[in-house]
């Protein structure tokens, strides 16, 4: 049996180029994540995001580049890498008209298990996913939360070291996005590394410890959350004024903390600042000095919105026809 190297990637990307037809879906990206990290792959559909996840779990043959997990070449050692990695996604992989258990006991003897085990297995997931009490009911009565729970479940049933969710929270209600985020981090708390796509920004700043952003088939940008953030040009600071008509005045004395000019909104003056430490002492100073009375000022943290919207010039969240046509 193959082992991974310790100090290997978990996942280790170089070059990889996938096209359809005159489509190229991705166009030479490099990606790597270390064992019990997770790396999210962040743009809007369309991007190359899940053509990656299909390439990586050995579904897709690459046109060129070098794709290995766990060591594993997704080529060469398909069939071997399969068992080592799991896959869940927003398209439940699950069989509608059986019920919970007899879903994950069928997978486990996919994967080789005799019944008593994969039962036995089923069960533990069930009961970790907080679908005991579903777990006699067909899949086709479960809600959305409850079916990518199951989903998860079944993508976790060989116990994977590697798992690849390809946008595991589209579509679901902010309640049920939250409990498959604490599932998630669970997971990773174990040591699984992760692969997540996404096109929710709070999704990947809240879970990726590295987030690799691509757009139209090629890698944009490549960091932590804060170093991604920190490309966009530091906190924001917002000062709200007493009295509007002061503003040129407040514009005048703020204006140094900042290499771009200060912009203006009725009586708040926002701008980017470099440094963190000392800020708001200083602008309070420079108000004062000039008679500027302040209501009230902050800093704000760029969000990976600004981020994304600095690096591509659009949104992330895509548009129906996008959802359509993906």
């Amino acid at each position: 049996m193959h082992s991974a190297n310790a100090s290997e990637p978990a996942i280790s990307v170089t070059g990889l180029v996938k096209s359809f037809g005159d489509v190229r879906a991705l166009a030479g990206v490099d990606l790597e994540a270390p064992p019990g990290s997770v790396l999210g792959l962040l743009g809007p559909n369309g991007a190359g995001k899940t053509t990656a996840v299909r390439v990586l779990t050995t579904l897709l043959k690459p046109d060129a580049g070098t794709v290995r997990v766990t060591g594993l070449d997704v080529v060469r050692d398909a069939v071997e890498l399969r068992s080592r990695i799991g896959l869940a996604g927003q398209y439940a992989a699950v069989d509608e008209n059986l019920t919970g258990l007899e879903n994950l006991v069928m997978v486990g003897r996919l994967y080789g298990a005799r019944r008593a085990a994969a039962k036995r297995r089923g069960e533990e997931l069930l009961e970790r996913f907080d679908l005991v009490e579903a777990a006699k009911r067909p899949v086709k009565t479960y809600s959305g939360g409850m079916r990518r729970r199951l989903d998860l479940a079944a993508a976790l049933v060989a116990r994977p070291p590697v798992l690849f969710l390809d946008e595991p929270t589209t579509g679901l209600d902010p309640r049920s996005r939250l409990e498959v985020w604490g599932t998630i981090e669970g997971l990773v708390a174990e040591g699984t590394t992760v692969l997540l796509t996404t096109q929710y920004l709070e999704e990947a700043d809240r879970l990726a410890d590295l987030i690799a952003v691509i757009d139209r088939g090629r890698l944009i940008a490549e960091g932590t959350p804060d170093e991604l953030k920190d490309r966009v040009g530091g906190e924001r600071l917002e000062v709200h004024l007493a009295d509007s008509s002061a503003v040129d005045a407040a514009v005048r004395a703020l204006a140094p903390m900042s290499d771009e000019p200060p912009s203006v909104d009725e009586d708040t003056v926002r701008l980017t600042v470099r440094q963190r430490t000392g800020t708001i002492v200083e602008a309070v100073r420079r108000l004062d000095e000039v008679g500027v009375g302040v209501d009230d000022l902050g800093l704000r943290r760029p969000t990976l919105d600004d981020v994304f919207l600095s690096l591509t010039g659009h949104a992330a969240e895509a548009t129906d026809e996008e959802e359509k046509a993906a």
